[in-house]
This record gives C-alpha cells, structure tokens and sequence, in this order.
C-alpha cells in the first residue's frame, strides 16, 4: 500500500498532516451576566506557525473550548506574519512597548536556544527562531505578551533593508 507525502496513518486510520503546527497558549473561562443568571464561554489564545519564519496568532470565544480552538487557529491562519531570520536568530535587537507589557529580544549565538519565557517561548518557537536571548518586563499577561512580539516582528528589518539604510546614512555622512 502507497501512502502519499500529506497523509500519515494511525491506528489503522489516514491522518491528514497539518500545515502548520499549532500551540495552545491559553484558555480562559469568561463569564458575562444577563437577564436570569450568567453565560458562561472560552476564550482561546493559539499560536501557528510553520518553524520556517510564518507565524500567526488567533485569541477567539467560544461556547466550548473546542469551538474556541478552532475559532481561534482559523484567525491565525488570516492573520499570519513572516518573521525576518537569519542564521536562526533575528537580524537586530527590537526593545518594545505594547499596553502594559514591554519586550526585549536579543540576537544570539548558535548554540544558544531560546531563552524566553512562557507565552514568548511558544511564539517564538513556532516562528522559527532557534537562538535567542528575551525578556518580559512589566505585565505578565499572555495575550498581551504575544501581541507585543508580534508588533516587534512587525518592526524587525529584513538584512537588505539594513544594508539599504547603511548605504543611506554612509551617503549622507560624506
């Protein structure tokens, strides 16, 4: 019997493979008051991504937390980012400020791993990133944690857009 290159069997059954791999970061029960009692549903914050530099996150409510996991990766899946790497670190220092939570993310050596905490570790490991020094300074809350790596991600130069800025600033200094 043939298998194909997208599906892996398992006990017997055919399992598609993903096309991404998907991380929990956390789940929440919320509660809302409304006439007669309380409505109680989840919230899910899940973070996808291929280990190659595409990385997205999705933070949905559902009735179940099933329903709240699927809502969520489906945002992911619209909202994903390409992460600038090179030799499996970031090409620069980004020190940023998103709501309460301030990041710091430091390029490091091969050999180094992902020093990070938490929410920033999961992200990060999705994104590809393989050395990096990190840290969370004020605010200990996932969901902004994760919304502040994404913005320095967002900030992070590519190597050319760098070497185009040098050029400029070498230009301008003569």
């Amino acid at each position: 019997m043939m298998k194909k290159d997208n599906k892996r069997e398992r006990g017997g059954k055919e399992m598609v493979k993903r096309e991404f791999d998907q991380k929990v970061v956390e789940i929440k029960r919320v509660t809302r008051v409304v006439a007669g009692g309380k409505r109680m549903r989840f919230r899910a914050l899940v973070v996808i991504g291929d280990r190659k530099g595409k990385v997205g996150m999705g933070l949905r409510k559902g009735v179940d937390v099933a329903e709240a996991v699927n809502k969520a990766v489906n945002a992911a899946k619209k909202n994903m980012i390409i992460v600038p790497l090179i030799n499996d670190t970031i090409p620069h220092q980004v020190k940023l400020k998103y709501a309460s939570s301030r990041i710091l993310l430091i390029p490091a050596r091969p050999g180094t791993g992902i020093i990070a905490g938490g929410a920033l570790r999961s992200v990060l490991d999705l994104a590809g990133v393989k050395n990096i020094l990190s840290k969370m300074l004020g605010s200990s809350n996932k969901v902004n944690n994760v919304k502040a790596v994404f913005e320095a991600f967002k900030k992070m130069k590519t190597p050319e857009q760098m070497k185009r800025r040098a050029k400029a600033a070498a230009a301008a200094a003569k």
